[in-house]
């Protein structure tokens, strides 16, 4: 069965650098859309970035733009998001999830991880 893996959440200080990975098994990764979405405190689910399969073309949210980088690993069928810049705001619960659109909306992906937390704090 298809599975989403995340890693490297962590506590981070406001400003510095932190790289998430997701690792894929059980799906064709270079024809999937993948993305990233995070869910804050009390908040609902957002859409943070994605990237198409064959194009490597990107899509992101304007409250991260210019801080992080989508990209995607064919070899390896793994997932990254690098954080930049990072803001309190930015504390969630981070999602990688796979899907066949490129798209914000989180209901056009099909496949989902489990989350890894990311805390932004001195």
């Amino acid at each position: 069965q298809v599975q989403l893996v995340e890693s490297g959440g962590g506590l981070v200080p406001p400003g510095g650098s932190v790289r998430l990975s997701c690792a894929a098994s059980g799906l064709t990764f270079r024809t999937y859309v993948m993305g990233w979405f995070r869910q804050g405190p009390e908040k609902e689910r957002e859409f943070v970035a994605a990237v198409s399969g064959f194009s490597g073309m990107t899509t992101y949210a304007d409250s991260v733009k210019g801080r992080f980088t989508i990209s995607r690993d064919t070899a390896k069928s793994t997932l990254y998001l690098q954080m930049a810049r990072l803001k309190p705001e930015d504390t969630a619960v981070y999602y990688c999830a796979a899907g066949t659109v490129r798209t914000t909306m989180s209901s056009n992906y099909d496949f989902w991880g489990q989350g890894t937390q990311v805390t932004v704090s001195s």
